[in-house]
């Protein structure tokens, strides 16, 4: 029996229209006349996928009772009893009902798929097994059902429902994917903008991965060698010269102006090993590949453009970048060049462009190390071995005659051995030195420097030239062992200063720390001037060599511009570390140069806001704190006035309007008090675990009784929080949304648990706030809109942001479905580890 046909409706999150494009697509396959049925659908209530279920035969559900209750589940038996042609199975990652076949639903789509019948499912691309990990680090949320990516890639067709955040979040608001008391905890929640692109784009990349995957597929089993231009891929081949930099930028641009354009650059190095290009220039370039958004890749092939052409169709390239050639006129006689030969044989698909250079024609040579990288004892040794042991050697030949062939081998021998201890120097005196000798005492005429038989002469040339082959390859074995190890070293300094740069974390004192360790010197200090005749300053030092006051008393001096230098003491340096050297110096100007014009900002921020605080309180005092001291005296000065008689109800009027005034004096001069503390910098929360039910009901002691609603659910955890500082920041909130809230709508305090944190919201059904200006209402002395002067001056949200950060919480505006403004105060729950907030920083906690 023939195995059924799998195709998958996937989608980014739920109510993106999987389970409506299923059945739309179940109504076109039996107006096509198709044996179709609905095996299990769920449509959640929504009204437009409920419709769709209309016409379609659906099989009956089977009922299991679980815990007490009855849940309905797929009937699998009634399903393959039946023998559609085919069958709509909706939730792929379904964890069954215990007691029912299988625990999966896929396992259950396996067995439809076994018999022969055709299944249409949908899934989530947070289901994916391999994604688990990710999805909870976007949503915070842990998917307890999954389903293997193998199930999935099996599919013979996978469809994406696409669907933008914002028009998921609108078909969430309009109450299309979940009932009406969810929306406002959905949209809050799982539903945000960033979690719904996150995961809008994961979907995406694993379906073009799929079909890429799908792509080159079909190409290897159909033997399609031709280059399929889907989109352009650039191949650039590096020699590992200096010209490679020129090449990666020109294949970038190449790149940027296609559609999905990809860069890989490509070295091909020979087998043997012996002939490669200078390690550092080629992490150079692999950084620089990198850097532009490219792969780097390394390759193996004695054939170069052979090898070259093979990458570049097994990629799927579309064009190849390659530098003019360096090679001189005259040795062009020993072939056409990688560039002449990869032109001729790349075919009519794929295009290939030459890249002029400032090194043609220049020659082919690499730069590379040159000198003895062994130890001093290992070159004594090989110099002895190289000019004392072929005399020796000689000595005890000369007293047993075992043969010319058996004497070169000896003399040949000595000579691997003086290239095995000291490099190629020694073991070319010991192949000079033994030549002469096996000429002299072994070849006839004997004790003689001439050779009469001709068959010797070709002896002693291959002799020579093994000799020169043996040192080669341990000299260059030697330099390669050095290279590798020196360029790992500068590497790791390299990665570490450019973390450092990232994130901004080391000081000037720990980075002159590091050069002076790194670089094993005695003193390290950072010197500059303000001009060329002006006197060196020292910006920083570290150690305990002598003082340096110019650069020119240093043993070391590394300038950095025109008036700064790095001076080291200690000893001298080799020329081949003063390129890490350099980039020290220049870490350590940026660090200066950034550290300064941070006071200079601090500085700068302290007087504008201490100038905008004071412009504010006069402002304040001027209006909004002589307004309720007005109404105060007059009411004073009535009822104390002998001239009208009171009545008990007038009297009772002017007291509630004195005490009114006076609530509000103290309300006002008591955010103000709060207000400069957070200025200064002076609070310091006492943290202890509370639950929220303990501190938030008696924040809603200040508002008229009824217009304020309370949800704060037993289970929650407890949170780490200043109980006091609490309290007082959810007044300020609930004050502030039930003075902005129509009458007859209280406003909505509710809690709930997201991962580790607990987040209280404060729901309003007000005018809102533009986003434009959600940032600026927690401004110290800012009231949006028209707010009346009457209103306050405008510092019980900054206070309340003040607040929440102090206890390592934060406090956002979000828009209220169905209009309004709702306040997210997002609390640590007890138990996790504290994080500082970049907000909680004394100078800024006031915004």
């Amino acid at each position: 029996m023939a195995r059924g046909k799998l195709r998958i409706h996937l989608g980014a999150a739920p109510g993106v229209g999987k389970t409506y494009a299923m059945l739309s697509e179940a109504h076109r396959r039996v107006e096509r006349g198709t044996d179709c049925v609905v095996a299990f659908v769920e449509h959640h209530g929504r009204p437009r996928t409920e419709v769709l279920l209309h016409g379609l035969e659906q099989v009956p559900r089977k009922e299991l009772e679980y815990r007490g209750g009855v849940f309905p589940e797929m009937d699998l038996d009634a399903v393959l009893a039946r023998r559609p042609q085919v069958a709509l199975v909706d939730e792929l990652a379904h964890t069954n009902i215990p007691g029912s076949r299988n625990a999966k639903r896929w396992q259950d789509v396996e067995e439809l798929l076994a018999a022969g019948i055709d299944v249409v499912s949908t899934v989530n691309i947070q289901h994916l097994e391999s994604l688990g990990d990710v999805v909870e680090s976007i949503t915070g949320v842990r998917q307890q059902e999954t389903v293997p990516d193998e199930v999935v890639r099996r599919a013979d067709q996978v469809e994406l429902v696409d669907m933008t955040p914002e028009a998921l979040r609108r078909r969430m608001a309009h109450g299309n994917i979940y009932q009406p008391d969810k929306v406002d905890a959905a949209l809050s929640n799982y539903f945000r903008p960033g979690n719904l692109t996150a995961l809008r784009e994961l979907a995406l990349l694993w379906v073009a991965d799929r079909v890429d995957a799908h792509l080159t597929q079909y190409r290897s089993e159909h033997r399609v060698s031709r280059i399929w231009g889907s989109r352009e891929r650039i191949v650039i081949g590096l020699t590992g010269g200096p010209e490679g930099r020129t090449l990666i930028r020109r294949g970038a641009r190449l790149a940027e102006k296609g559609a999905g354009g990809e860069v890989l650059a490509v070295y091909i190095a020979r087998s043997d090993g012996l002939t490669s290009a200078s390690p550092k220039e080629l992490a150079l370039q692999r950084a620089l590949v990198e850097d532009l958004g490219g792969t780097f890749h390394h390759v193996i092939g004695d054939d170069i453009p052979a090898a070259l052409l093979a990458f570049a169709r097994g990629v799927n390239a579309t064009q190849i970048v390659l530098g003019s050639s360096r090679r001189k006129t005259w040795q062009y006689v020993f072939g056409p060049g990688v560039g002449a030969t990869v032109a001729r044989e790349s075919g009519p698909d794929l295009d290939v462009h030459i890249v002029t250079h400032d090194e043609v024609a220049k020659g082919r040579g690499l730069p590379v190390a040159r000198g003895a990288r062994l130890g001093r004892s290992r070159r004594v040794w090989g110099w002895i071995a190289g000019v004392a042991g072929p005399p020796l050697l000689a000595a005890l030949l000369n007293a047993v005659d075992l043969g010319l062939a058996n004497d070169m081998l000896l003399f040949l021998a000595l000579t691997v051995a003086a290239a095995l201890l000291g490099g190629l120097l020694p073991a070319l005196a010991s192949a000079a030195v033994g030549s002469l000798l096996l000429n002299y005492f072994y070849t006839p005429p004997l004790h003689r420097w001439t050779i009469a038989d001709p068959k010797n002469i070709v002896a002693i040339v291959i002799f020579v030239a093994v000799g020169v082959a043996v040192a080669s390859v341990v000299d260059l074995a030697a330099r390669r062992t050095h290279q590798a190890a020196r360029l790992r070293a500068e590497s790791e300094i390299l990665s570490f200063l450019a973390g450092n740069v990232l994130r901004g974390e080391t000081g000037l004192e720990d980075l002159l720390e590091r050069v002076r360790e790194t670089f094993g010197m005695e003193s390290a200090a950072l010197l500059e001037r303000a001009g060329d005749v002006d006197p060196w300053t020292c910006a920083g030092r570290v150690g305990q060599g002598r003082p340096v006051e110019r650069p020119d008393q240093a043993d070391v001096d590394m300038p950095v511009g025109d008036h700064m230098a790095l001076a080291l003491t200690g000893r001298v340096l080799p020329a081949e570390d003063r390129r890490v050297l350099a980039a020290f110096a220049a870490q350590a100007a940026v660090v200066l140069d950034r550290r300064r014009l941070r006071e200079e900002a601090d500085r700068a921020r302290t007087l504008a806001e201490g100038n905008r605080i004071r412009t504010a309180l006069l402002a304040a005092v001027s209006h909004d704190l002589r307004t309720p001291l007005a109404g105060i005296k007059a009411a004073v000065t009535s009822l104390r006035s002998e001239d009208v008689e009171w009545s008990e109800e007038d009297r009772a009027e002017l007291l509630e309007g004195i005490e009114e005034g006076a609530d509000r004096l103290d309300h006002l001069v008591g955010n103000l008090l709060d207000m400069s503390r957070l200025q200064t910098g002076t609070v310091t929360p006492l943290i202890r675990e509370i639950d929220l039910d303990e501190v938030v009901p008696m924040a809603l002691g200040g508002v008229p009784e009824g217009s304020a609603g309370l949800d704060v659910p037993e289970t929650l955890p407890m949170v780490a929080v200043d109980p006091g500082l609490l309290e007082r920041a959810m007044a300020n909130l609930v004050e502030n949304a039930v003075k902005y809230s129509p009458p007859g709508a209280p406003v909505l305090v509710a809690a709930s648990a997201l991962a580790d944190r607990v987040e209280v919201r404060v729901v309003d059904r007000g005018p809102g706030v533009p986003d434009e200006a959600k940032e600026r209402i927690f401004e110290p002395f800012q009231r949006h809109g028209d707010a009346p002067r009457g209103a306050g001056v405008g510092l019980g949200l900054a206070v309340a942001r003040g607040f929440a950060e102090a206890m390592g919480g934060t406090l956002n505006a979000e828009d209220t479905p169905g209009g309004g403004l709702t306040m997210v105060l997002t609390l640590r729950a007890a138990g996790t580890r504290p994080e500082l907030h970049p907000a909680a920083e004394p100078e800024r906690q006031a915004s």
